[in-house]
């Protein structure tokens, strides 16, 4: 088995990286950062995220797993005194292998035909360089709202934690399809009218968003920013690529979520 590790470049992440290559090593396991079956992602969330991105064109055939060096993560559940547990399992492959999905968004131009298209672990968001976001929702080819704030997000299920919680939007198991779009700070009054609520589309669905009249805007992908420039549409959908983790032991879904939300002795 081939394996890397991304790490989050502090001392201590990087001390527990050194140990776990070592270990791996000696087990017999190939260290190969071009083509690895498994990547070990030491630090936090953002770190995983890192590690996503980077490996994002082999999404088949990689397994991810997290080990935290600060606070619990969603992604990062080991901790660093588990690290040898980790290593002798990678290494007897007592692992299965859990799929997520993820959203794929699609950024179409006006004055050419070729398109952007990205897939994010957690979410996308899109603004305007302007004080006031004006687009355009269709859900399924069809007009939904005219949408008037500071800005729209878009988040997977398993990124439903993120700032797609910070905005409001519901906390979606990741083992449904779906997505879900939430407004950041909508105008609502007798003349400007949104729907005020989250959407939580199945992966069926597809959602456009297309601009009223400024046609620059700053896009997120997870933890990129993107400034794009004479955009016709922006669409979203489930994407048919999923990502892979390893998972060595039981931690179910809500129980991450109060662990993280909720324990506070964690």
């Amino acid at each position: 088995m081939k394996f890397a590790i991304q790490s989050r470049n502090d001392a201590h992440s990087n001390e527990l990286m050194d140990s776990a290559k070592t270990y791996l090593s000696d087990f017999g396991l190939v260290w190969d950062e071009e083509s690895p079956d498994i990547v070990i992602s030491i630090g936090g969330d953002g770190t995983l995220l890192h590690a996503f991105h980077r490996y994002r064109e082999q999404l088949s055939s990689v397994a991810f797993v997290g080990i935290h060096t600060g606070h619990l993560g969603f992604y990062a559940d080991w901790k660093p005194a588990e690290i040898e547990k980790l290593v002798i399992s990678i290494a007897k492959k007592e692992f299965e292998v859990i799929q997520y999905p993820l959203l794929e968004a699609t950024i179409n131009y006006r004055n050419n035909d070729e398109e952007s298209v990205y897939l994010a672990l957690n979410e996308s968001t899109i603004k305007s360089p302007d004080v006031t976001l004006v687009m355009d929702v269709e859900l399924n080819d069809s007009h939904f709202e005219r949408f008037r704030g500071d800005g729209l997000c878009m988040s997977t299920p398993s990124g439903s934690t993120a700032y797609n919680k910070a905005l409001g939007g519901a906390i979606i198991h990741p083992s449904l399809e779906a997505m879900q779009l939430t407004e950041m700070a909508s105008i609502n009054n007798r003349v400007f009218r949104t729907v005020g609520a989250p959407l939580v589309l199945p992966a069926h669905h597809t959602c456009v968003l297309k601009p009223v009249k400024a046609v620059d805007f700053m896009v997120t992908i997870d933890h990129l920013q993107l400034l794009h420039k004479d955009v016709k549409s922006i669409q979203y959908r489930v994407a048919k690529e999923k990502v892979r983790f390893a998972r060595f032991r039981p931690f179910p879904f809500w129980k991450r979520v109060h662990d993280s939300f909720i324990d506070s002795d964690v």
